[in-house]
């Protein structure tokens, strides 16, 4: 799931002026993050009224990065487009991206940060999981990865700062590491850990269209 959080209220304030503004969410992603759902759609409906910024409308699209169901869902909406000076889109940035290729009249905003693909651990936990590199490493490493769960990106760990299987960086995070290591000891695979594994070919993250 692509893991997203509210942009400051006022810096979606700077992106709106006058409006004004057609809001669009997301009913898959951004609805679980709680940043894009209905019910976060329609506060930001009231809030920008208190705000005196007039809303012409509002969708939650299903889901917001699918440009062809967005083609249709929209259409529904048209009067109510034409009328915007503002588009405000409460989805990750593909979805906004999907919605500015196809809204091309009227601007586009985003009202979220987009962050990582992540794990949902609880209904409002979510962990950093993937940052989808195009050349996957975890079938080697225990299942997990240290691209995306170690905050120095540590490819041949340990660093050496974990403090009793916690972090340096953050201490309220499990050493990545350390995990791997008890996997590992665990499967009586330790020697995978005597491999030392080159840099990233970041090359394979440049992939910019898959056909099936």
């Amino acid at each position: 799931m692509i893991i997203t959080k509210p942009k400051p209220f006022d810096e979606v304030l700077s992106f709106l002026d006058k409006g004004p503004v057609f809001i669009a969410g997301c009913s898959e992603c951004a609805t679980l993050c709680h940043t894009g759902g209905e019910e976060e759609v329609l506060t930001m409906v009231k809030t920008l009224e208190k705000k005196n910024i007039p809303v012409s409308g509002w969708v939650v699209l299903d889901p917001a990065c699918h440009l062809q169901n967005d083609r249709r869902l929209l259409k529904k909406h048209k009067d109510a487009l034409q009328k915007a000076k503002k588009v405000l889109v409460l989805a990750c940035g593909n979805g906004v991206q999907t919605l500015a290729e196809l809204l091309t009249a009227v601007d586009v905003v985003p009202g979220t940060d987009t962050l990582f693909l992540g794990e949902t651990k609880r209904v409002t936990e979510f962990e950093k999981r993937c940052i989808m590199c195009g050349k996957c490493i975890i079938g080697i490493l225990g299942g997990f990865c240290p691209l995306a769960r170690c905050p120095k990106s540590m490819l041949n760990g340990p660093c050496g700062g974990a403090q009793a299987g916690k972090c340096e960086v953050d201490p309220n995070l499990d050493c990545i590491w350390d995990l791997m290591y008890k996997r590992l000891k665990e499967r009586g695979q330790l020697q995978l850990l005597e491999t030392i594994q080159k840099p990233l070919d970041w090359s394979t993250c440049i992939e910019m269209r898959r056909t099936l």
